[in-house]
């Protein structure tokens, strides 16, 4: 039956085939009937060294692994339980062989064929010589220990964008080379059975690595000590046509699994820009930071935050920037983007009490970037009925929205804020005007163009 598929069927299907995926035994015998044309994905399985020392120094075949394979999926088999060594020797004898069999590889996973058979790979430069390559995308192996994980992030596999990898262990080396940027990599997962210690010393140096990183996967098991997990996300995702999106309440029913955490999540959709974003963090929340808050903010009190930024599509009204500062009361650099204009700017009534709303109050605001607003927003912070400011504030503004807003810096309601700053940017073309250096009498004003 084997031999009359591989002389009969696979010649009259053979340039219809894309993948193939065939045991050590069985693979000469496929390979060599017809031609594949098409064909762009080998799996390789139940490889000992010397069933891949004949099939790589094959002249026949290597035409077909040279130009046409672009994913190959191999499992390694030893059986000779009782020399370690000799296993090991084998699998690097194996392995370095790849990337100059399979020239034009962008995917590859490597595995053991079995539990009972792993020998897990341990790098050393004179071993593999020749694993590395500049056209890889994906790598899905199983390694020994971080220090080997690291090996394969040093560089030799630098356009790689998804990279999954299984330790034996978790013990971390004493000192870590090769901690470069890693800007291609969108997809991580990283693995291991047994207790990790070593978050801090390795895992966390290596995530800030990946500024770019789009897909993480951490299976850590056996962490006795942890009590606490900290964090923050933000996610990005673009809105396709009949897309189902996540709600809030979906992010919320992954996070019940927390016992000693507070989980905050909610997530914003902009149709404009047919993007969503999602926000996942531990509270109380530690970070100097917290960006492109929109009106989907829940609240909250947030001591260490220093630096905030604004955004959304829809208005912010004058209750939402008074929930802001009860946030984050020690605010010290505030930016915002926003371009449609407040619905209740003239009247800002309470809806409970029928009361003016309070006045806004930013003690510790020394930066303020409104340059890319609605006027509406220049004037919520320059009115000083509406927020009060420190001295030596730095303001970054558009000079025409300014002068709209000032009324051609002659305005009263906004003198007295903006006597207050101690420098001025103004975004746009540089105009010289007497009655804005009369305006702001003792600030350094800075011209600067789009």
């Amino acid at each position: 039956m084997f031999y009359r598929f591989c002389l009969q069927i696979l010649p009259s299907i053979h340039d219809k085939i894309q993948r193939l995926d065939l045991d050590s035994s069985s693979i000469k015998h496929v390979l060599r009937v017809a031609n594949y044309p098409n064909l762009d994905s080998l799996g390789l399985y139940n490889i000992d060294e010397e069933s891949a020392q004949c099939i790589f120094n094959d002249e026949t075949l290597s035409s077909i692994f040279k130009n046409r394979i672009t994913t190959l999926v191999i499992t390694i088999y030893n059986n000779n339980d009782d020399n370690y060594e000799g296993n090991i020797l084998s699998v690097i004898n194996t392995c370095d062989k790849i990337f100059t069999v399979f020239t034009h590889l962008t995917s590859f996973v490597l595995y053991e064929s079995s539990y009972k058979n792993r020998v897990r790979l341990s790098f050393d430069d004179l071993l593999y010589p020749n694993f590395r390559s500049s056209i890889l995308l994906k790598l899905i192996i199983n390694v020994h220990s971080f220090d080997d994980c690291f090996y394969l992030l040093d560089g030799r596999f630098d356009q790689l964008h998804t990279f999954h990898v299984d330790l034996a262990n978790t013990w971390c080396p004493d000192e870590i080379k090769n901690q470069g940027d890693l800007p291609n990599l969108k997809c991580f997962s990283l693995s291991c059975k047994l207790a990790t210690y070593a978050y801090n010393e390795a895992i966390l140096p290596l995530l800030y690595r990946m500024s770019n990183l789009e897909e993480l996967g951490l299976c850590l098991t056996q962490m006795p000590r942890l009590n606490q997990f900290t964090f923050f996300i933000r996610s990005f995702m673009d809105i396709c046509n009949e897309m189902s999106l996540p709600s809030t309440e979906d992010i919320q029913q992954t996070l019940i699994d927390f016992p000693f955490n507070k989980i905050i999540s909610y997530v914003d959709n902009f149709a404009d820009r047919k993007k969503s974003q999602c926000y996942i963090y531990s509270y109380p929340f530690l970070m100097r930071y917290y960006t492109r808050i929109t009106n989907n903010f829940p609240g909250g009190l947030f001591k260490h935050v220093r630096v905030v930024s604004l955004f959304d599509e829809q208005p912010f009204e004058h209750e939402f920037f008074l929930r802001i500062q009860k946030s984050f009361p020690f605010i010290e650099e505030l930016s915002l983007v926003n371009h449609k204009p407040q619905n209740r700017k003239q009247s800002y009534v309470s809806n409970s009490d029928n009361q003016t709303l309070s006045l806004i109050e930013y003690f510790f605001l020394n930066k303020l970037y409104i340059s890319k607003v609605h006027d509406d927003y220049i004037e919520q912070f320059l009115f000083d009925t509406k927020t009060y400011l420190q001295n030596n504030v730095i303001l970054s503004v558009d000079y025409e929205s300014l002068q709209r807003v000032t009324h051609n810096f002659t305005r009263d309601a906004t003198r007295t804020n903006c006597a207050k700053k101690s420098k001025l940017h103004l975004w746009g073309q540089r105009k010289c005007s007497n009655s804005l250096e009369e305006y702001f009498p003792y600030e350094k004003i800075c011209y600067r163009l789009f």
